[in-house]
């Protein structure tokens, strides 16, 4: 059985990312910013009580303190250092869990620490160090770094596919600034295969192996709900509610 999950919650104050109201029935798991790429505590409350009345599991979503980079920067902290930042924003989100009676579900990182947990063994044991304060499963890709640290882990690992990302033909994601539309019925298509199959499409053509316990999408995807539905649909006798 899988899961759709999708990064969210990623506001903040006045200014709006997303349409989190029209994704959350699409998805059965949400991945919610942290404060340090996105979002506050107002935006984090909302979104909590959002998952909560559609019944979605809610993991946190933290990030390098790179506010103005969305995240998408990378930075140089050592291990203690970024294990703290991660355990502080762990920590943020899972009080506003406790508030509305929730567990916290995993924990998945955002953007470059994403990637640079991906390559590096080190960022990804300062990243395990932090999850471990909370016995939460860790969500990355299989076949990466993130498997190689995080897959003996006793709280767990989620395997993720991502339906709205290319792959290169070594595997790994290609990541923009600034998100780009994906045709809904070809992303569908293509995550049902990753799924039934463990195959994903590179941008050449080339047939990849992946592990796909989890599907992903993005909430600032320009057609996200309509790409959200497709991938729900198709997945529908395949999905852990």
């Amino acid at each position: 059985m899988v899961a759709i999950n999708c990064d969210m919650g990623e506001s903040y104050s006045i200014y709006h990312c997303g349409d989190d109201e029209g994704i959350m029935p699409w998805v059965t798991v949400a991945n919610v910013a942290c404060g340090f790429h996105a979002s506050d505590p107002r935006v984090m409350t909302r979104t909590v009580k959002l998952a909560k009345r559609h019944g979605v599991k809610v993991g946190a979503h933290p990030s390098l303190p790179d506010r103005e980079g969305f995240g998408r920067r990378e930075m140089k902290l050592d291990r203690e250092e970024l294990t703290a930042a991660v355990v502080y924003q762990i920590g943020a989100l899972s009080g506003f869990l406790r508030a509305e009676g929730m567990e916290l579900n995993h924990v998945k990182v955002h953007g470059s620490l994403y990637g640079m947990s991906a390559r590096d063994p080190d960022v990804a044991a300062a990243v395990a160090d932090a999850a471990d304060v909370f016995g939460a499963p860790l969500m990355g890709m299989s076949g990466t770094v993130h498997e190689q640290v995080w897959g003996e882990r006793q709280a767990g690992f989620i395997s993720e596919y991502y339906a709205d990302l290319d792959y290169r033909d070594d595997g790994s994601l290609i990541i923009t600034r600034v998100h780009e539309a994906f045709d809904p019925a070809r992303s569908a298509e293509r995550a049902l295969r990753a799924v039934t199959e463990g195959v994903a499409i590179s941008e050449n053509g080339k047939e990849l192996a992946v592990r796909a316990d989890a599907v992903c999408v993005h909430s600032d995807t320009p057609n996200a709900v309509e790409l959200a539905r497709a991938v729900h649909d198709v997945l529908k006798p395949h999905l852990d509610d």
